[in-house]
């Protein structure tokens, strides 16, 4: 089973050989790979290399194009700063009232200065060179987090109350260039889409239903239609919005360190979805040993066994993560079955028990009798 059956598999709910190992990976590839982030950002073919260099040296099973949240916000004529070392941003909001509404219609399309056509080549390049071996995810920012990009995140939470009918007019036209942007990306090959709404992390579970979800919706069902599949990425605190955010459409959830994974598992296997998380990127990964690492990836793997499942960091791995660190965190899921008996310890021989063992005994006891016994039967490292 290679990697991009392995990811696809667990977003299915079949027996997989391996957990799948998928972090939100961009300053630790462009790091790896020497390059500044100004380059990473801007530069479709260095975005890829980065990101191709990273598997190569480790055991991703997924590499995406994601690398900042402005490249619709750029298109459509933001004036754009780009640091060295730092994503780019705009520099002013795009849209502050309902006159600069007609500024969404004028989207740059040239395959030579967009920023969206950019990304379509870098993903287009990852495709090409990993071919079916390796799950590759185009990105989308969901049309909530573009409304904060184009209008400012203060700015645009302020109209969610003072001119809701002005945030809907700003949303709607943003979803269709959202769509637009995914299915150009689906189009290069990547049969997934990533796609981020971070900021809806800071609303309310109510001002979600209205202002994020029917959207994201509306993504999620256009990626469908083309034959593609989803991951919705919100990071940050989401444990009140879980219950609303598996009605979006999307195949896999980002499940940030601030949520309870016991709590997270407990919502997506219900709905019969696939979720990932949740290290935290600094105190789990970035500022350990491998081996303290290693072990705190065992209590994920503990948590989530038998559910659909893949192994992640909360949000980003920091690019101050040391190769040891990060090496320890992507083979945990193969250490792990070795050590618990549940693979075998010749290279092609791991073939997971969990998945099947698991799945035959959550069909015997309760659900919540169930997380107990994944608590327990595992041996936690401090």
């Amino acid at each position: 089973m290679n990697s991009k059956q392995r990811c696809l598999a667990a977003m299915r709910g079949q027996v997989v050989d391996q957990v799948p190992v998928f972090p939100i990976i961009m300053f630790l590839a462009q790091d790896r790979l020497g390059i500044t982030y100004r380059e990473f950002a801007t530069n479709g073919h260095a975005l890829a290399e980065a990101q191709l260099n990273l598997r190569e040296k480790f055991c991703v099973d997924a590499i995406t194009s994601c690398s900042d949240a402005f490249r619709i916000t750029a298109d459509l004529g933001a004036e754009m700063v780009y640091p060295e070392a730092k994503p780019p941003y705009a520099a002013a909001p795009l849209v502050r009232s309902e006159a600069d509404l007609k500024k969404l219609g004028r989207i740059n399309r040239s395959e030579a200065s967009s920023r969206m056509a950019d990304r379509v080549r870098g993903t287009r390049e990852m495709v090409k060179a990993v071919g079916d071996t390796c799950l590759v995810l185009g990105w989308v920012d969901m049309p909530f987090a573009e409304a904060c990009s184009i209008c400012g995140v203060t700015p645009f939470m302020e109209m969610l109350y003072e001119q809701p009918r002005l945030a809907h007019a700003v949303l709607a036209p943003l979803t269709d260039l959202v769509i637009e942007f995914a299915l150009r990306q689906l189009e290069t090959g990547a049969p997934m889409i990533g796609a981020g709404d971070a900021v809806a992390s800071l609303i309310s579970a109510d001002m979600y239903r209205t202002f994020a979800l029917p959207y994201e919706q509306r993504v999620c069902a256009a990626i469908h239609n083309a034959g593609g599949l989803v991951k919705l990425h919100i990071c940050g605190q989401t444990t009140h919005l879980l219950d609303a955010m598996v009605q979006s459409g999307a195949d896999l959830f980002n499940v940030d360190h601030l949520v309870d994974l016991a709590r997270a598992r407990q919502v997506y296997s219900q709905a019969n979805l696939c979720f990932k998380g949740n290290l935290d990127p600094v105190a789990d990964i970035m500022q350990v040993t491998p081996l303290e690492c290693e072990c705190r990836a065992r209590k994920c793997l503990h948590i989530a066994a038998g559910a659909r499942y893949m192994l992640s960091a909360g949000c980003e791995v920091p690019a101050a993560t040391s190769d040891e660190v990060f090496r320890a965190f992507c083979e945990a899921p193969v250490k792990y079955a070795r050590q618990q008996g549940l693979i075998g310890t010749e290279p092609g021989s791991a073939h997971m028990k969990v998945g099947h063992n698991m799945i035959r005994l959550k069909s015997l006891i309760p659900p919540f009798l169930f997380v107990n016994f994944v608590h327990l039967c595992g041996c936690f490292c401090n």
